[in-house]
């Protein structure tokens, strides 16, 4: 059977069952048109048929569905969904064959946005009467023998109408003779056969031989006709024709007969004998080729065999004529005809196609769909076939995979794919179902198929960020482009729609500029830098918002928020406020009755650092002073004690230095003149004067340990000194070379006498600089009064050689007295002889006043054998420092010089009031 015969019966097999399914989603319209229309002939318009029927506006966009896209035979305009003919035309013959009726069925889906219609078409093509009848050949020879009977039919070859009904061969007519006339019959497969038929005996010696001219006429309007030339051959005489039991036979057989299988054994029969009864068996003259190639005829058994395979979706029945002849001179024939009917097996599993709405092709097995696609949106059209008949044609459809699309029923065996639930291709973005086709024979096919439906991007995610608020420190005064912080947002759309880009939202700062001048943010890689140095002082928090976009339609936006928080740097050095400077120096009155503890100027200052950087300490440059005391944390300048006599008449210069806690640590200095005055305040503030931490450190009952010290100390000094001042007495007057350390001795001895040491108790412990521990008398005039308690060693200047011993030859330690009666000019430039020892005590002589003092620095412990040893102290001093000394010293009237009293060595805390880490206690003698 041709295809275009099984489109015929595919497409009315849906009608009748699309007709008896209940729900069908398709809408079904019919047409019919005739072949051979010229090209272009509209056959009907979708659109206007759709609203006559249901009333509702139809959708628009028309598309012709897989795998029926070939525009040759039908075209459907996209507008209206109008339908005509394709520029090939429609040759019904070639669709459908000899199908008395011809259904060629398409499907149409109309869409509008996200909605659809499907439509299905069925187009009649009617039949024409545009062929002829045909004759096999044109001339058709015949005998018969001159003994057969009146009746005698012989069969002609078929004549054969491609077209159908009424159109094909309705008669056939004979050329006027005598002897022979013609009849037509019916054929099992809708044709009809021309048989001619013997009226009268006939005599081979009157005529031996007859032409006829056959006439074959359809029944169109025009009628067609086809002509053949019969010969007829009269033979010799043969008494007996074979003879067949049955004139007809009709033969079951399924169509998955195995190759060799017998159909039928026939036995004809012919009484007469020798070659005039012997049979032989063909096929006749109208047996088509095909069924010749199917099945086998054995000749001399006559048993009729399969050859070849059979299909029931090809051809379901067959005609064969079968001759049987004998062998005599003037061979008779019999025929018999055999009808083979084929019985439907299930043998056909079912077969899947699935047209996908857009994306690849109808074969690749993929469609694609947007996630942003609602639910029951169409995704393809799935058609299920069978060339089986009956139960075993019938097929059911189902879908395995996943939950988020649904298979539903369109018409008959076709089904549509739709969404069922929301799609979110950042979750899936691709979907693997399965279609399960299966028939309803026994036992049943199926068919898998495997299906692949991939969700296409929409910008449906906005940019995010790893985090809402970034915080970043970066240190003030950072170089302009530097790298402050990346700030990263991401996004899970593809291409356009996942590309991300960064930029600075536009806020004014707390300094009322935009924050753009402060920072740049790069748009690809989101990495912040700053624009210019950043300052705590003026800014310590930066805040920006920084918003990421992709490159969607619509553009979806994320922000964030980026805050730089200023860490400070020490790049800000004190400043002081309080009292008034003028030019970096300020004079403070100091009344010269004040009392000690008494308050002379409050110092103040500010640093515009924050933390430990702003935390400000007060100092004295050159350590501690023995009149003044300057409070390390509140920079309270308080007055020690009371001022000494005479001392109204000389300005006292101090350097108040102001540290902060930075490192390094910046600082500030003034210049301030204590200016000696006679007039009393209105009021008078006192202060606490606070032990240093030198003094607060824990120890023994510190009176019993100091007068131990002391009397050890002064015995061990007693004893050398009346070593020395006996050496001395022996001596000359001057030293001779090599007598240096007992010339030194007896002026020791003769200095200290046993008689002369007067102990004192103190009542705490005091630094070097402020705790004297034996005074001891003049030795200048008589009656000279011995110093008062107030009396400090600042009266007295101090030096260490370094070498370890004093310098008694000097002629200021003369103590015969003759050092007295010098000039004062002469007694103020005397140079200081100290005696130094390791056990930090010192006993230290001036010769302008004549008066040793024993200095304590950590009265902690025993003296054991006092050892003479000078020291001597290199101070460094800065270019700043330098720069103070000499213009406080340029600026105040004559001074003595500034001497050092002593260096503090293996102490654990040096002094408080310390500016140079590498500087011992500095005091200046006034």
């Amino acid at each position: 059977m041709s295809p275009g015969l099984t489109l015929s019966r595919a497409g009315l097999s849906s009608v009748l069952l699309c007709l008896l399914v209940a729900g069908c989603l398709a809408e079904m319209v019919r047409y019919h048109t005739y072949e051979e229309d010229a090209p272009g002939t509209v056959i009907g318009v979708l659109w206007d048929d759709l609203q006559s029927r249901s009333g509702d506006r139809p959708l628009g966009s028309f598309r012709l569905m897989e795998p029926f896209s070939n525009s040759s035979l039908v075209r459907v305009r996209e507008g209206d969904g109008q339908l005509s003919i394709g520029e090939e035309g429609i040759d019904r013959e070639r669709l459908c064959g000899q199908s008395l009726q011809c259904v060629l069925a398409f499907d149409v889906v109309s869409l509008w946005q996200e909605q659809y219609r499907l439509v299905h078409v069925e187009l009649e093509v009617r039949d024409i009467n545009d062929n002829a009848p045909r004759f096999p050949q044109a001339h058709i020879p015949l005998e018969v023998s001159e003994s057969a009977a009146p009746g005698t039919r012989l069969p002609l070859e078929i004549a054969v109408d491609p077209d159908v009904g009424s159109n094909s061969i309705q008669s056939f007519q004979l050329s006027r003779n005598s002897h022979f006339g013609i009849e037509a019959q019916p054929r099992a497969d809708g044709g009809k056969s021309a048989e001619l038929v013997l009226l009268q005996e006939l005599d081979r010696e009157t005529q031996a031989a007859y032409t006829l001219e056959l006439v074959a006429q359809d029944g169109g309007s025009p009628a067609r006709s086809g002509t053949a030339t019969v010969s007829v051959r009269v033979l010799d005489a043969n008494d007996n024709s074979p003879a067949f039991p049955q004139g007809s036979v009709t033969v079951e057989l399924g169509e998955d007969a195995p190759r060799g299988s017998l159909l039928l054994d026939l036995d004809a029969a012919d009484p007469d004998e020798g070659p005039n009864g012997e049979i032989v068996y063909g096929f006749g003259s109208q047996v088509p080729a095909e069924a010749r190639q199917l099945f086998r005829l054995d000749p001399l058994s006559g048993r009729l065999t399969l050859q070849g395979p059979v299909d029931y979706e090809r051809q379901r029945t067959y005609e064969l004529d079968v001759q049987a002849q004998d062998r005599g001179a003037s061979p008779l024939a019999a025929t018999c005809k055999v009808i083979v009917r084929l019985a439907d097996v299930n043998d056909n599993a079912p077969g899947i196609s699935i047209s996908p709405l857009s994306g690849a092709p109808a074969g690749a097995g993929v469609a694609y769909v947007s996630e942003a696609a609602a639910r029951d949106s169409f995704v393809a059209l799935v058609s299920t076939s069978d060339r089986d008949s009956g139960p075993n044609g019938q097929v059911r459809c189902a879908l395995y995979g996943h939950e988020h699309f649904a298979l539903q029923r369109a018409y008959a065996d076709s089904y549509v794919l739709v969404t069922a639930a929301p799609l979110d291709r950042e979750r899936i973005p691709e979907y693997n179902l399965t279609l399960v086709a299966e028939d309803l024979g026994s036992p049943p096919f199926k068919t898998i198929r495997q299906y692949t439906v991939r969700v296409s991007d929409e910008n449906d995610n906005a940019p995010l960020f790893s985090k809402p608020v970034y915080e970043v420190a970066v240190l003030e005064n950072n170089p302009p482009g530097a790298y402050l912080a990346t700030v990263v947002a991401r996004d899970p759309d593809l291409g356009r729609n996942g590309k991300v880009l960064y930029r600075l939202l536009e806020t004014q700062s707390a300094g009322g500029g935009p924050r753009s001048a402060l920072v740049s943010v790069d748009p690809h890689s989101g990495s912040v830098r700053a624009r210019q140095p950043l300052d705590c002082e003026e800014l310590p928090l930066v805040e920006v918002e920084i918003e990421a976009c992709d490159g969607g339609a619509p553009q979806l936006c994320q922000r964030a928020r980026l805050r730089l928080r200023v860490v400070d740097q020490n790049d800000n050095a004190p400043v002081i406020t309080s009292p008034p400077l003028a030019n970096g120096s300020a004079e403070l009155p100091l009344p010269v009755s004040a009392p000690a503890g008494y308050l002379i100027a409050r110092f103040a200052a500010s640093d515009a650092d924050q933390g430990a950087n702003s935390e400000l300490s007060y100092s004295l440059l050159g350590g501690a002073h023995p009149l003044v005391a300057l409070n390390r944390d509140t920079g309270e300048l308080a007055l020690r004690r009371r001022l000494p006599g005479g001392a109204s008449e000389a300005a006292f210069p101090l350097v108040v230095a102001v540290h902060d806690g930075g490192r390094p640590s910046l600082s500030c200095t003034a210049a301030v003149r204590l200016i000696p005055t006679d007039t009393l305040p209105s009021s008078v503030e006192i202060v606490v004067l606070q032990p240093s931490a030198e003094e607060l450190q824990p120890s023994l009952d510190l009176s019993v340990v100091l007068i131990a010290v002391l009397a050890g100390g002064c015995g061990l000094l007693l004893i050398a000194i009346i070593a020395v001042a006996s050496t001395c007495r022996r001596s000359k007057s001057h030293f001779q070379p090599g007598t240096e350390e007992q010339g030194r001795g007896k002026e020791a001895s003769s200095l200290l006498q046993p008689s002369l040491i007067t102990p004192v108790t103190l009542p705490r412990p005091r630094t070097a600089a402020e705790s004297p521990c034996v005074i001891l008398p003049k030795r200048g005039k008589p009656g000279a009064e011995t110093p008062s308690s107030h009396s400090t060693p600042d009266q007295f200047s101090v030096k260490d050689s370094g070498k370890g011993d004093s310098e008694f030859n000097d002629s200021d330690s003369d103590i015969s007295g003759e050092g007295l009666k010098k000039p004062p000019s002469q007694s103020a430039e005397n140079k200081t002889i100290p005696l130094h020892y390791e056990n930090d005590y010192t006993i230290a002589y001036s010769t302008p006043i004549y008066q040793p003092i024993l200095q304590l620095g950590k009265p902690n412990f025993l003296p054991q054998q006092p050892k003479l040893k000078e020291y001597q102290v290199n101070i460094p001093k800065t270019e700043r420092l330098q720069s103070v000394y000499e213009r406080v010293l340029s600026g105040g009237p004559a001074m003595p010089p500034t001497t050092l009293s002593r260096q503090y060595k293996g102490l654990n805390h040096p002094p408080q009031n310390t500016l140079l880490p590498n500087a011992s206690e500095v005091a200046t003698s006034f």
